[in-house]
């Protein structure tokens, strides 16, 4: 593995690839191929523990994968370079799109338009679920923890509750003692310190918007519980983000949420920069700054916390 690339060389081919990076989940095979065939600054099996661990996290894997590789290639310097360069297009493009949309949603045109997109974005997701479903469901204990997840959401159940629900579902169902092949040891071990050092910076910003403004304060704990308990990806999340900022805070309306959606669709990078969106109404460019930066930090502040136990873990 490479570790002397410099940290702006780093910034452009993560930002370069978040500009062209379309796909949901197809986006961490390009940034597989980037760090490791491209730029061989990873090796082959670095990057397959990379996917392991960023799938088991909650959050966007895509967004998790490019902070494990750059924390891999660099540390700390490396996984925010790499992880802010990813997510930028993205960003700057709905904010683009949320300040038109503000404009012009309610001209006819405009609003037929969406009709056509919100049509195509429920054609997605229902697409996701059957994808999802069709890897996931593949016994009876799972399709009856899907069948009772289904029915608490439809009886208007908190979704934090129905995942914890299931959790302890499949604490019951899959009391097992299987053991995990192990494999080769992972190089680069990183630091427990980084973890603690990016919590007590991101518990000080959220103590800071406390003081500045409780709306913002309110997105930022809204966006950082979701990304916590987000299972899954980016579209089970949504779910969840629906639920908070539609159902419990009516922030916005079920047709402007679903519209943000399709615009993340027209966007590179993770689908979850429908918090830049969502940020953008409640608070305009403050709210969507907030609203980005806290959806996808709690997930980056994971990776050099989990790392050292992951490595630890595949070497026993």
């Amino acid at each position: 593995m490479d570790r002397n690339q410099s940290l702006l060389h780093l910034f452009l081919a993560f930002l370069r690839l978040g500009t062209t990076a379309f796909g949901g989940p197809a986006m961490v095979t390009h940034i597989k191929q980037l760090t490791v065939k491209k730029k061989q600054w990873l090796d082959e099996e670095a990057a397959l523990h990379g996917i392991v661990l960023c799938q088991t996290l909650p959050g966007a894997i895509a967004v998790n994968f490019a902070s494990y590789a750059g924390y891999r290639i660099r540390g700390i310097a490396g996984m925010l370079v790499s992880s802010i360069g990813f997510t930028l297009p993205a960003f700057f493009l709905m904010l683009f799109f949320s300040a038109v949309y503000e404009m012009t949603h309610t001209v006819p045109v405009v609003s037929s338009l969406f009709v056509g997109l919100e049509i195509i974005v429920i054609s997605i997701l229902v697409h996701a679920i059957y994808i999802l479903g069709e890897h996931s469901l593949s016994t009876a204990g799972d399709a009856a923890i899907a069948l009772i997840s289904a029915l608490a959401l439809l009886l208007k159940t908190p979704p934090l509750m129905v995942l914890l629900g299931a959790g302890l579902l499949g604490i019951v169902l899959y009391n097992s003692s299987e053991t995990v092949p192990t494999s080769k040891r992972v190089r680069l071990s990183p630091s427990f310190r980084h973890a603690i050092s990016l919590a007590v910076l991101f518990f000080v910003s959220c103590f800071c918007l406390f003081l500045y403004d409780m709306k913002l304060f309110d997105l930022a704990t809204v966006m950082s519980k979701i990304e916590i308990v987000a299972f899954g990806g980016g579209y089970a999340a949504l779910t969840l983000m629906a639920h908070e900022v539609v159902e419990a805070r009516t922030w916005i309306d079920s047709k402007a949420f679903i519209d943000g959606i399709a615009l993340g669709q027209l966007t590179p990078g993770p689908i979850l920069i429908t918090a830049t969106f969502v940020g953008y109404f409640i608070k305009g460019l403050q709210g969507a700054v907030v609203g980005t930066i806290y959806m996808f930090a709690p997930g980056i502040v994971l990776i050099p916390l989990t790392i050292p136990f992951f490595d630890r873990f595949i070497t026993s």
